[in-house]
């Protein structure tokens, strides 16, 4: 399990992290974390595995989905490839209730 960060902490040090945002496209209509990187979930991935975002290597990386089941997975999944990746605790949800 990814190490999580909760909206409020985030949001107090947002500048300090690459948000990724592992919804599907048609997700986001809803809204979502300004600055954030749209990267679905399954692509966050093999980004990361073929070795094509390296320069968010030695970034601080905060990955979030809808309810953070999804962001959890992309950190968990991040941080094998050797990032340093923490997911938002409950997802977009709580960083529009925090």
């Amino acid at each position: 399990m990814a190490e999580k960060i909760s909206g409020q902490d985030l949001k107090a040090r947002k500048d300090e992290f690459v948000i990724i945002d592992v919804r599907e496209a048609d997700e986001i209509e809803n809204g979502k974390i300004d600055g954030s990187i749209n990267m679905p979930l399954g692509l966050t991935i093999r980004n990361a595995k073929k070795k094509q975002i390296e320069d968010m290597r030695g970034k601080k990386i905060c990955t979030y989905c809808g309810t953070g089941y999804r962001g959890n997975i992309a950190a968990d999944e991040l941080n094998k490839e050797g990032f340093d990746a923490v997911t938002l605790d409950g997802g977009f949800a709580s960083w529009t209730q925090s």
